[in-house]
């Protein structure tokens, strides 16, 4: 196992330990505490706990190495895991908006909902600072190993952070402004479930146009051209071709070169501007540089 593999595995351990502990808190809580928001943070913080199971797999399948099967390697399992993770999270947040909704229609409609109780508003709290400081950790490992998965579970983190903060505003307002501000329970469900399902979006959308082979952001085809430009004795660069691939970018190109050096000479240079894109991406960026001479040799007399 790499080191990097390594990183990543303790993050999501911890990550999963904290989110099963979180889990059968909210739920308790939630049923003795007589607060419907904060049952159903308890199903958002299983989400987390999924989708910490699907890094702990798919990390584990995109560290292999190429094979006959896969020449390229295995980094886009670890894009479809960031889309699997998307996914859960907006599937978890239309469950609380749907969830939240119904509580408020039934409020509107006459019924008076219960008065959460002190235990509830105890665990948002406990909830804010742990998944604070899971998400501050993870994204952290997450930049550190250049892993979409784990940012992408980060984020996850952060959004559970902020669903106990609507939680905990909406305990505290039913618990202490009297009987008609006992919506506020479901209603921050609702407002918080709109930023997860948000929250999904964002993460679903790159996921999505990674595994359609879009190409890197122009910022960083830039970025390749100009340091293939600053070698000495490369002339252009076109048909530059990018995508990425998990955590790595693969990138094809054509350059010109005078065509009166020697095969040797044009190899050399092609390999430096090999290595100029690898130490800016990384040394496992795949790179192809095709060979063009500006103008033809002229025979030798």
């Amino acid at each position: 196992m790499t080191s990097r593999e390594k990183e990543i595995y303790k993050v999501t351990l911890i990550g999963t330990v904290v989110n099963a502990l979180l889990i059968v808190l909210k739920l308790v809580a939630g049923i003795i505490g007589r607060s419907s928001a904060m049952v159903a943070d308890a199903v958002h913080s299983l989400s987390d706990f999924v989708t910490d199971a699907i890094v702990l797999i798919f990390v584990r399948i995109a560290g292999l190495p190429s094979d006959k099967g896969h020449d390229y390697g295995h980094g886009k399992y670890e894009t479809l895991a960031t889309l699997i993770i998307g996914c859960i999270l907006a599937m978890a947040g239309i469950g609380l908006l749907i969830s939240g909704i119904e509580q408020v229609v039934r409020s509107f409609n006459g019924e008076l909902l219960p008065r959460p109780r002190m235990v509830a508003l105890i665990v948002a709290v406990l909830s804010i600072a742990s998944k604070e400081w899971l998400y501050r950790y993870t994204v952290k490992v997450g930049r550190a190993t250049e892993s979409q998965a784990v940012i992408a579970n980060a984020w996850h983190h952060r959004s559970d952070a902020i669903s106990s903060g609507g939680t905990l505003v909406g305990i505290a307002g039913a618990m202490f402004l009297g009987e008609q501000w006992r919506i506020l329970d479901p209603l921050a469900a609702v407002m918080v479930s709109m930023f997860i399902i948000k929250s999904g979006y964002d993460i679903i959308r790159p996921s999505v146009s990674e595994l359609l082979e879009a190409s890197l952001p122009d910022s960083q085809e830039r970025e390749i051209r100009t340091l293939v430009m600053s070698i000495d004795g490369i002339k252009n660069v076109h048909n530059l071709r990018t995508r990425r691939i998990g955590c790595t970018i693969a990138a094809d190109m054509h350059v010109k070169m005078d065509g009166g050096m020697s095969l040797s000479e044009a190899h050399a240079l092609a390999s430096r501007a090999e290595r100029a894109i690898k130490s800016q991406f990384g040394e496992n960026s795949i790179v192809t540089i095709h060979m063009e001479p500006i103008s033809e040799p002229q025979p030798r007399i």
